[in-house]
């Protein structure tokens, strides 16, 4: 192990290295979605749900790599894994920015998502080992500042970018990041956590992990705009959750899991786990559903949706390190059910939003969101991995990050399907009642935004109940000891005593 650590003086250069790796991969997760339809234009792509594929491929590498993560973690040294890691995302940056044709532009895509799944994980792991226990909070403060606000702040950057350059400089501009990284790494990089070189690699458990997680993520990325009912829509999730549920038995049994699931045997991490698994749906729900709101009922335009959901996102970034701080010093509980209650009060609003919404007061709602959010999932994750003795850490983290991801899928596959459904119910109950030969252009228009409207409406509202059973599941947070006498118990070391004088 480094001897930074050994001095109990946490590696800062080590740390700055990972946290810019980190921000681009984070950054690039979410820069995409809003120039999707430039994208088609320019490669002449027939149909949408082939160029959605840029954004649902990068998901599915994602979500299927990461719990491998722990392994990985465990078994290479950190400066190889972190060097590797680049260097994948850097060549697959480097792919899609030059790419003549969807085609190798989707590689480089799934070239990127390969290379950026292990960053997140290697940095919370890094910093959980770098940091005690009771200072954990404001370490994964600055880690929220990296994992919220990146991804926060890609719709507004590409919103301007496509709306005045070409959708290339999305990569390009993300290209030199990506190289600066990895020379930092190459130069400067050191190992930091001890690694098990005895560690190997159950090959069942990654296959069952792959068609599990990836057929589950498919077949709900695909079922809000196939349906549910479409044949392979149903088929990869019947076999993605027959898969899944192979993988989890096969986990308790043998000596080497891929996934250490026994992390849920600790309960203050089994409750943070289903909190954040409860809250991602609401949040990455919130995400989708808003923009549907802008864009589609009020026509505002993408860069504009964009600049609306910047004060958020600077909100989270200032509100990270913050509430780090104010996790060591009160602890989870009061901080998840104030940043809960937030969240309810501001999904109830978002309910009642109308065609006629000003958007100052569009903005101020999103952000207040965002601000309830801020409060909630760092404290509640890092009380959660406080439980666990140090040697889990890396499938704590993979297990929170895989949950997380694929939670959010199908979180947000249900409430669009529900959105769907209720806008089509909407807009039948509104034609029923007008005489087709007096339907225009115009008023086809009208009735489509607001059927539109009230399929978004109700499914904030099951957003609003999804919120409300993370918020009575906070109740019964409580602070994890973290003196050294109940670290010393939780890592299995006899505390020695000083003698008696």
């Amino acid at each position: 192990m480094d001897s930074a650590i050994q001095n109990n003086k946490p590696p800062y250069l080590m740390l700055a290295i990972l946290f810019i790796g980190a921000f681009v991969a984070f950054l690039n997760n979410s820069l995409l979605n809003v120039a999707l339809p430039s994208i088609m234009v320019d490669l002449k792509i027939a149909d949408y749900s082939t160029v959605q594929w840029l954004a649902t491929g990068y998901m599915l590498v994602s979500g299927v790599l990461i719990p491998a993560s722990a392994f990985l973690i465990t078994r290479f040294s950190n400066r190889n894994l972190v060097i590797t890691s680049l260097a994948i995302f850097t060549l697959g940056t480097a792919l899609a920015a030059f790419a003549p044709n969807f085609g190798l532009l989707l590689t480089g895509r799934m070239v990127q998502a390969a290379g950026s799944s292990v960053m997140g994980p290697l940095l919370m792991n890094v910093m959980l080992v770098s940091f005690p226990r009771e200072k954990r909070g404001a370490a994964m403060g600055v880690f929220g500042l990296v994992m919220i606000t990146a991804p926060a702040i890609g719709p507004t950057l590409s919103g301007y970018i496509v709306e005045h350059h070409d959708w290339r400089l999305l990569f390009e501009m993300i290209l030199p990041l990506a190289v600066m990284s990895l020379l930092l790494a190459v130069w400067k990089f050191r190992n930091i956590m001890d690694q098990n070189k005895e560690a190997s690699l159950d090959l069942m458990s990654l296959i069952l992990s792959v068609i599990g997680f990836g057929g589950l993520l498919y077949g709900c990325s695909t079922a809000s705009s196939d349906g549910w009912t479409d044949g392979i829509v149903l088929t990869t999730l019947i076999v993605g959750g027959i898969a899944l549920a192979a993988f989890i038995i096969r986990q308790f049994k043998i000596d080497e899991p891929l996934l250490d699931l026994h992390v849920y045997k600790y309960p203050m991490f089994a409750l943070a786990s289903v909190i954040a698994i409860v809250n991602a749906v609401a949040m990455f729900s919130g995400m989708i559903l808003t923009p549907a709101y802008v864009q589609s009922v009020r026509g505002i335009s993408p860069l504009n949706s964009g600049l609306m959901m910047l004060p958020g996102a600077i909100i989270m970034g200032i509100m990270s390190p913050i509430t780090g701080k104010l996790f060591d010093k009160f602890g989870p509980r009061a901080l998840s059910l104030t940043g809960l209650a937030i969240t309810a009060v501001s999904t109830y609003m978002l309910a009642h939003l109308q065609i006629d919404t000003t958007y100052t007061h569009i903005i101020m709602i999103y952000t207040l969101r965002l601000f309830g959010m801020s409060m909630v999932m760092m404290p509640i994750m890092t009380n959660g991995l406080n439980q666990l003795p140090n040697r889990l850490n890396p499938h704590g983290t993979a297990v929170n990050n895989t949950a997380q991801q694929v939670s959010g899928s199908i979180g947000t596959a249900i409430l669009i399907t529900i959105m769907n459904t209720v806008a089509k119910t909407e807009a039948e109950s509104l034609m029923s009642g007008v005489d087709p030969a007096t339907v225009t252009e115009q008023s086809t228009a009208l009735l489509t935004q607001q059927s539109l409207l009230a399929g978004i409406q109700y499914s904030f509202y099951v957003a609003l109940g999804i919120n409300l059973v993370a918020l009575v599941l906070a109740l019964f947070v409580r602070r994890v000891d973290t003196s050294e006498e109940a670290v010393s118990k939780i890592e299995g070391k006899k505390v020695t005593k000083p003698a008696a004088i």
